[in-house]
């Protein structure tokens, strides 16, 4: 870098695990670079056990930020001081601004997956949507979603899953505040997800299932789930091509992974802390080649 280091150098971080694989720090760091910003991306694998003693040295250290990925986007929700209304609903943090050891909480995953559905050619609004998941990304995407105009939503998860309460709730909240449809589907009945699907105009896999190192896994059970016209979206990007995107390429359908909301949720996030839009172009260059 020609920036070099200096006793002024903000830190800003990730923490999440595990975490060695994200491409946010070379994303960041070429963004700051760019920019001439006296900024530092790092990552820390820090899981739910350590999060609050982490939140709490980076109050100390005077970091400017930090991301959150998986496990550690719920739990940052009670440990900041203040939270963006797409937060609170959401019920999830992966973007914290500190002032001055205030920490304000936001949520920019809704805004990049919807950034990546435009950028990769594609409009949803107005649509139907399939999401599989119900944690903190799929909820973020559901509200983002919803608040953006698409017509329908039908949300696949286990009616055992810790996220079933919350889930309930985001669809009461949305239901007052958009005119979007929601509906919860049970997750272990293959033969909804099948029907469901059949007139979806887009399916987005906001779980874990597939990502390396468990890439065997897939949240659909065989290829004659896709329809002819789905959309198949994967909020993975490690690997880049899941089984449900291989599925989908198999069949010749339209597929995109989670590169490009990493990088639009990034570009919130880094908007945030620095007041400066991401040079988006550049980075994807550099980082996505």
């Amino acid at each position: 870098m020609n920036h070099p280091i200096t006793g002024h150098t903000g830190l800003i971080c990730l923490l999440g695990s595990p975490c060695s694989h994200s491409i946010s720090p070379m994303m960041h760091n070429t963004a700051f670079e760019s920019l001439g910003l006296d900024y530092r991306y790092l990552a820390f694998d820090v899981d739910e056990a350590g999060l609050e003693t982490a939140v709490e040295g980076l109050k100390t250290l005077g970091a400017r930020g930090f991301n959150l990925t998986m496990p550690n986007k719920n739990k940052m929700l009670s440990l900041c001081d203040r939270l963006s209304p797409a937060a609170e609903i959401i019920g999830a943090v992966n973007t914290v601004v500190n002032d001055n050891g205030i920490l304000t909480g936001h949520n920019t995953d809704g805004i990049g997956y919807m950034q990546s559905v435009k950028y990769t050619g594609y409009n949803i609004i107005g649509k139907k949507m399939t999401l599989i998941g119900a944690g903190g990304a799929a909820t973020a995407i559901c509200v983002q979603a919803a608040l953006d105009g698409v017509r329908e939503i039908s949300v696949f998860l286990r009616r055992s899953s810790r996220f079933y309460d919350r889930a309930e709730q985001t669809v009461y909240e949305l239901s007052g505040k958009t005119s979007c449809q929601i509906r919860l589907c049970d997750f272990s009945d293959p033969e909804l997800l099948k029907r469901e699907l059949a007139d979806s105009d887009i399916l987005t896999n906001a779980t874990s299932l597939g990502m390396a190192p468990d890439t065997d896994r897939c949240p659909v059970p065989d290829a004659s789930f896709l329809a002819d016209r789905l959309i198949v979206s994967d909020i993975i990007y490690n690997p880049g091509e899941t089984i449900l995107l291989q599925m989908a390429k198999s069949k010749g359908l339209p597929c995109f992974n989670g590169l490009f909301m990493l990088l639009f949720q990034g570009a919130e996030a880094f908007r945030l802390w620095t007041g400066a839009n991401m040079p988006v172009t550049l980075v994807k260059n550099v980082c996505f080649s």
